[in-house]
């Protein structure tokens, strides 16, 4: 019975977007280049409910995601190169492949498990990654590629022995970035790049040290953020009401404002 109630709405969904598609000048004018930007932003929308906790938010937010799936399957089919049902059999047929331990006779005790026989099935495929590497888009956020490049990696045994390790690799690499910013010439555009180029040694170093950890760096980067925000403008908010420009104050007096702000657990 739910089986059913969820094919009815799918179903439902196809008639809509059929009907918006033929009759709705601004559904109809739709391209692949012209929703990619807003799927892109659908997709960052639903990652700020996912962080916020609020499930009817999540609930939206996935509800717009679905549409430019099913949306970018009416312009392929439209063109004659695909449609939904292709692309869901082609998902499932992928999951029945990479997933033997449930399909087949593999064995995988461990979720680590699973990652090493994904990738290598992955490689396998007609169409599938040719590299190790290959599957990071380049197009991803720096921080998140980091971490997609370097767990791709583990999952060939490329990795640390101890965790522990890593953190002598972190220390080398803040050495080699205050040595390079102590000579670093801000009017030569080489010696700006290398100063860059061992800063971005560090943050791939500290993104390492996250993945060893099972610590999610995009993801306590935004929960930063989001405390940042909050109490900044918290800042903002107080001093008008005491009458002052943040511009006027003293560090200290903004600090004094801001442990306000944490002891109110913002």
């Amino acid at each position: 019975m739910a089986r059913e109630k969820e094919m009815q709405a799918f179903a439902r969904l196809l008639d809509i977007l059929d009907e918006l598609r033929e009759k709705c000048p601004w559904d109809r004018k739709q391209t692949f280049q012209s929703l990619r930007p807003q799927t892109i932003e659908e997709v960052y929308e639903l990652s700020d409910a996912l962080m916020s906790g609020d499930l009817h938010e999540v609930s939206k937010e996935l509800g717009d995601v679905l549409l430019h799936v099913v949306f970018y399957a009416k312009i392929g089919q439209e063109q004659g190169a695909f449609d939904i049902s292709e692309v869901i059999n082609h998902l499932c047929d992928k999951l029945i492949y990479r997933h033997p331990h449930v399909y087949g006779e593999t064995v995988a005790a461990t979720a680590g498990d699973v990652v090493r026989n994904w990738e290598q099935i992955k490689r396998t495929e007609k169409d599938g990654n040719k590299t190790v590497l290959s599957g990071v888009p380049e197009s991803l956020p720096s921080l998140i590629k980091a971490y997609r490049i370097q767990d791709k990696a583990r999952a060939v045994g490329f990795d640390w022995d101890k965790r522990e390790d890593v953190w002598n690799k972190v220390a080398e690499e803040q050495s080699e970035l205050r040595h390079e910013l102590a000579r670093m010439i801000p009017s030569d555009p080489d010696s700006v790049a290398r100063a860059e180029g061992e800063l971005g040694d560090v943050l791939f170093s500290v993104v390492n040290a996250a993945r060893l950890y099972d610590l999610n760096p995009d993801t306590a980067l935004e929960r930063t953020c989001k405390k940042f925000r909050d109490r900044f403008t918290y800042l903002e908010l107080r001093s008008k009401e005491l009458g002052r420009d943040l511009r006027d104050m003293t560090l200290a007096e903004m600090d004094a404002i801001w442990d306000e702000a944490k002891a109110k657990g913002l």
